[in-house]
């Protein structure tokens, strides 16, 4: 690393997630979802079946962290919603990746095309 560049902060409580577990926030950054909505979308992710016995221990964990807040949506059925902390979480970790990814102008434009993309 030269001098000229700065050194990120660590992603704080990000750095202690599972790449599981970020996505779960990532998914969740679009809007509130139950829990099988969760489910579909990892599973479209990963191309591959994702098992109950996973996500909600995963889930669980996030909302113990204060990063998810769980709701009842009805008696059966539990909605997912990132906090203000877990939104702060999944910035962080964007920081920290874009401080290792960003060694020139050349990827940095590439990270500037990415952001008007998706505006």
């Amino acid at each position: 690393m030269s001098e000229a560049q700065t050194v990120a902060e660590t992603p704080g409580i990000a750095r202690e997630l599972t790449a599981f577990q970020r996505n779960i926030l990532t998914i969740l950054a679009e809007e509130p979802r139950y829990g099988l909505a969760i489910k579909r979308e990892l599973e479209t992710y990963y191309d591959d079946d994702v098992n109950h016995g996973r996500l909600y221990p995963n889930l669980d964990d996030l909302v113990e962290m204060g990063l998810v807040e769980k709701s009842e949506l009805d008696k059966r059925t539990n909605q997912y919603a990132l906090t203000e902390d877990g939104y702060q979480a999944l910035l962080d970790q964007l920081a920290w990746s874009f401080d290792k990814l960003i060694v020139d102008s050349d990827r940095a434009d590439d990270i500037e095309e990415l952001v008007t993309r998706f505006r």
